[in-house]
C-alpha cells in the first residue's frame, strides 16, 4: 500500500481537565472520502480544528504528503493544499458571491506587496488567472445564476455551495467538509452528495468529511471512523461501522445493551 496522504498517530488535546479527543490515530489515502462519525460532542471537528492547524494536539502529531502539520499555523497548512469548510458558514455576508471565491484564491497568490499595491502587469494577469479559474468552479457547482448575488441575499442551502466552492477555489489536495448536509432538505443532499463524489472523480480531491446524516455517510464514504467522548469506537466500511454495537450504543445509549 502506498503512503498514506494523512496520516494521523496518537492525538490528544486537553482543554483544562476536559480531554476533547484521546488518543486518537487514523490514515487517509490519496482519492478517498473518509468521514468521522459520532454523537454530538465526540470529537468530530476537534479533530478537523487539528488537521488545519486552529489547535493544537497536546500530544501526538499530524502529517500531511510526508510533512509535519504539528505546530504549523492555519495558513500554512492552508498554503500546503488543505482546505475546509464550517460546521456554522463562515462567508463575507456583504460581498458578493465572485468575490468571496476570489477570496478562497489568496493561498495561490505570488506576486509581492509593492506589485499588489502598483497593480502591476504581473498582478493583472494574475488577477485574470484567478478570475479564469473561480469560473470554472462556478461552472462545476453551478452558481452561474447567483455570480453577482450579495451573500446575505442567499438561501441557506446556496450559502452552503458558496462556502464549498470558495474552498475549491484554493485548489486543495485535501478537502476538510464539516457536516456538509446540516440544514439543508433531501434535495439539496442528494446534490451534495454528487458534488461531494464529483469532487473525488473530477477533480481528485481526497475528502475527510463530518457528518450525522447516515445515508449520505453510506452513499459516499470509502472508510468511516466513529468517535465517541474523543476516542475512537470503530473504523472501516460504512455498514460495518454503522452495525457495531458500541457505535449503535453511543448513538443510541442503553437501547443496543
Amino acid at each position: 500500500m502506498t503512503a498514506p496522504l494523512l496520516q494521523a498517530s496518537n492525538l490528544t488535546v486537553r482543554f483544562g481537565g476536559l480531554t476533547a479527543v484521546n488518543n486518537v490515530s487514523f490514515s487517509v489515502q490519496e482519492g478517498e472520502i473518509f468521514t468521522l462519525i459520532g454523537p454530538n460532542g465526540a470529537g468530530k471537528t476537534t479533530t478537523f480544528n487539528l488537521i488545519s492547524g486552529l489547535y493544537r494536539p497536546t500530544s501526538g502529531s499530524i502529517s500531511f504528503r510526508g510533512e509535519t502539520l504539528t505546530g504549523l499555523p492555519p495558513h500554512r497548512i492552508a498554503e500546503k493544499g488543505i482546505a475546509r469548510t464550517f460546521q456554522n458558514i463562515e462567508l463575507f455576508e456583504h460581498a458578493t458571491v465572485l468575490q468571496n471565491l476570489l477570496i478562497g484564491r489568496h493561498t495561490q497568490r505570488r506576486t509581492a506587496l509593492w506589485q499588489e499595491l502598483l497593480f502591476t502587469p504581473a498582478t493583472r494577469r494574475a488577477e485574470l488567472a484567478f478570475r479564469a479559474e473561480v469560473e470554472k468552479v462556478i461552472d462545476f457547482l453551478d452558481l452561474q445564476h447567483y455570480r453577482d448575488s450579495l451573500v446575505a441575499s442567499l438561501p441557506y442551502g446556496v450559502r452552503k455551495v458558496v462556502e464549498l466552492a470558495r474552498a475549491l477555489c484554493m485548489q486543495p489536495k485535501l478537502l476538510l467538509l464539516d457536516e456538509p448536509s446540516s440544514g439543508l432538505n433531501t434535495e439539496e443532499t442528494d446534490d451534495m452528495a454528487f458534488w461531494i463524489e464529483d469532487i473525488r472523480t473530477d477533480l481528485g480531491i481526497t475528502v475527510i468529511m463530518v457528518e450525522h446524516d447516515m445515508s449520505l455517510v453510506s452513499r459516499v464514504s470509502d472508510r468511516v471512523l466513529a468517535l465517541n467522548y474523543g476516542e475512537v469506537l470503530a473504523s472501516g466500511k460504512s455498514a460495518e461501522v454503522q452495525a457495531d454495537p458500541a457505535v449503535i450504543e453511543a448513538y443510541l445509549g442503553g437501547v443496543a445493551a
